[in-house]
């Protein structure tokens, strides 16, 4: 007989519920699409497993003898999914420093939820993995162009901080006015970097840039005196450099932290790991306000 799983669960649903719109609200569907679901089972089965005739549905006798066997049809099916899930391995790539708490909390939650792992790979250029199909999601700062056919995510803001040598005349002020910003060299880091010559209008753009391909050289030209550097704040609180110091900018514009993802990689993990990330911001992301 053609009777498919979707038709158990549709049947198991309504019989636990005895009521097809509270069935049809739990599966997250029309009303009529799981009328049809479940007429089309007993139809394939030749025999009638729901009473409609009065004002609750009721199981007909063969309806509950049946619906003994369609859970635990369903119950084992589901363990033989979930032993599949601890196998399965959600790829998360990232370019520097994962903003906490928000990341333990996401792939705490997810993990827990799923029974799949998360893998964390730190590198240079995660969208460009994304492209190659070596990630699955992409933590990124900043805004840039996406890999065709992929999906971005907002999360949060981050505010921006600057960062210099201890040596630099900057630490002497206290603060840096975020239009002031033109007037000092700036190290930048070209490849995943959140402030370029690109956060400013043409007119307000600092004169001389020093370029860098990834945070490590970006925190070492800062270190040695090369130039100042603007990143989101989190770095003040995990950055461990004895030669750097950290200045608050002033009506500087927040940073922008999303997720960019296949939507066509583990569908259903994806979307499991998006409802725990979104849940992970709503749980209060505390953030060290910038003076």
């Amino acid at each position: 007989m053609d009777v498919e799983l979707r038709h158990l669960r549709a049947f198991v649903s309504v019989a636990r519920h005895r009521s097809f719109s509270r069935a049809a609200e739990e599966l997250l569907i029309t009303q009529p699409a799981l009328s049809r679901t479940v007429a089309q089972l007993e139809a394939r089965l030749s025999v009638r497993l729901l009473d409609r005739s009065s004002r609750h549905v009721e199981l007909t006798d063969t309806g509950a003898e049946f619906l003994v066997h369609a859970e635990r049809v369903l119950a084992t099916f589901d363990q033989a999914l979930a032993v599949t899930q601890h196998r399965v391995t959600l790829r998360l790539g990232f370019s520097w420093l994962l903003p906490d708490p928000w990341a333990q909390r996401t792939v705490g939650r997810f993990e827990q939820d799923t029974g799949a792992t998360v893998a964390l790979t730190r590198i240079d250029d995660p969208l460009q993995a994304l492209r190659q199909r070596t990630l699955d999601i992409a933590v990124v700062r900043g805004t840039g162009e996406v890999p065709r056919g992929a999906r971005t995510l907002h999360l949060f803001d981050e505010p921006r901080i600057a960062v210099c040598s201890e040596h630099c005349d900057l630490t002497r002020l206290g603060h840096l006015d975020w239009t002031d910003v033109q007037y000092w060299p700036l190290v930048v880091n070209t490849v995943s970097g959140t402030t370029g010559p690109w956060s400013w209008p043409a007119g307000q753009r600092p004169e001389r840039i020093i370029e860098t391909t990834n945070y490590d050289e970006w925190l070492e030209s800062v270190a040695a005196n090369r130039g100042i550097g603007i990143v989101p704040e989190v770095a003040r609180r995990r950055t461990q450099h004895p030669a750097v110091r950290f200045v608050p900018v002033t009506d500087a514009p927040p940073s922008p932290v999303g997720l960019v993802y296949l939507p066509d990689a583990h569908p259903s993990l994806i979307r499991r790991f998006l409802d725990a990330a979104v849940q992970a911001v709503d749980t209060e992301l505390p953030r060290t306000p910038v003076p």
